[in-house]
């Protein structure tokens, strides 16, 4: 390797693109190449610098497997960032079996970690958590040390979690002060602000007090309680261990969202048919539909709590000494869990936020459509280069809104 592609991959490490294309910007060599597909990455000139990593990868010769694993490893990292999650992971984990075997261990662990990374984006974080438990960063670059933890923190926020991930976030925090990249300190300081900002609000009626916002720590304390939580950001009902989903039941988890709402009184039958069915102008058939309704509710809710007819509509009377307590996403209206992918800051595609929410992709675009119309999202580019952002929602943080979030055992 010669002196100029030395002193390149020297300030890539140091986070200093610019230093490095000054080096190698006229040069095609695959080496060079792979340098400066790289410093375009650190740059933000993602589409540039995959083509860039894949000429390098073409490049290099039969004999050089190692070079081509790592410019893999490259271009799945570059991928990540401009979320294309679609496509086999098996290229990456081959890439990280070459290394491994070559002793590039570094890289190995670095391939391993973008596996991880994307699983959480997709929200799968049984997986991502055994990927990462897997993971050995003692003795690697301060860097990457700091990627890992701060993977390992994110994955305890989503999974509700606050005192690992705070563990987790100092060791991210002391692992970049080592590297001495600002992005990275960048990166951990948004990270320690999520945990003190907003995350949930615990509605009750007008006269009770109204709206408290929570922070995760409370979020957790409150789910831990042996209170009865109908949760609006996970769509389902929870007490102590136990948990009732009730996502693909929308008209039910109405029903229990308003019910929570005005215990420990009761809701007028009108007013329930008004807020569920969505009409101001209930008749026979609305109100024939509200008893089997409320009747399908009963039958499910019936572990945790009892649905008593009152003079005028129904209360919701939990079991035991419980209370009841609606925990309300930090932001109104949906899609919640789209808008919290898209204020990440990253451009993504229809066809990776379909895949991390698990839903259709015309599902997908009709709600950006909406969103659009409404001035909450942007789009750029065109056709199939077509990417969506949303601006930071600043005061709170949306982790449960992510998909998959606060998985229960």
């Amino acid at each position: 390797m010669d002196s100029l592609i030395t002193a390149s991959a020297r300030a890539l490490a140091a986070g200093d693109p610019l230093g490095a294309l000054k080096r190698i910007a006229l040069r095609d060599d695959p080496p060079a190449l792979a340098l400066r597909g790289i410093a375009m990455a650190q740059l933000g000139e993602h589409p540039r610098a995959r083509e860039l990593l894949r000429s390098a990868a073409r490049g290099f010769g039969a004999h050089e497997g190692l070079a081509r694993a790592r410019c893999v490893v490259a271009e799945a990292e570059v991928a990540l960032a401009m979320r294309d999650l679609g496509g086999s992971p098996r290229a990456l984990a081959d890439a990280a079996i070459v290394l491994e075997a070559r002793d590039d261990h570094a890289n190995a662990l670095q391939a391993r970690l973008i596996a991880a990374r994307r699983l959480l984006l997709l929200g799968r974080l049984d997986e991502a958590g055994t990927a990462l438990a897997q993971l050995d960063v003692r003795g690697l670059p301060a860097s990457l040390a700091a990627v890992a933890e701060l993977s390992a923190a994110e994955l305890a926020l989503r999974s509700l979690r606050p005192v690992p991930a705070r563990a987790a976030l100092v060791r991210a925090q002391a692992a970049a002060e080592r590297a001495g990249v600002p992005a990275l300190a960048a990166e951990v300081a948004e990270a320690q602000a999520a945990l003190d900002q907003p995350a949930a609000r615990r509605v009750r009626r007008a006269e009770a007090g109204g709206e408290q916002a929570l922070r995760i720590d409370e979020v957790a304390a409150l789910l831990a309680s042996d209170a009865l939580v109908v949760d609006a950001c996970r769509h389902g009902l929870q007490a102590a261990d136990t948990w009732l989903p009730l996502a693909r039941r929308p008209v039910l988890f109405g029903l229990a969202r308003a019910l929570a709402q005005a215990w420990p009184g009761d809701v007028d039958r009108d007013e329930l048919i008004e807020r569920v069915f969505n009409t101001r102008r209930p008749d026979a058939t609305h109100r024939a539909r509200l008893r089997v309704e409320i009747g399908r509710l009963r039958a499910l809710v019936k572990p945790l709590a009892d649905l008593e007819a009152t003079s005028r509509g129904f209360v919701l009377q939990p079991r035991g000494a419980r209370e009841v307590v609606l925990l309300a996403p930090p932001i109104d209206g949906d899609p919640g869990s789209l808008l919290a992918l898209l204020c990440d800051g990253a451009a993504w595609s229809t066809s990776a936020l379909a895949l991390a929410l698990g839903a259709s992709q015309r599902t997908v675009q009709r709600a950006l459509a909406e969103l659009e119309a409404a001035g909450r999202v942007r789009a750029i580019g065109q056709a199939r280069s077509r990417r969506w952002l949303a601006p930071p929602l600043a005061g709170f943080t949306t982790i449960l809104l992510l998909p998959a979030a606060l998985p229960i055992a």
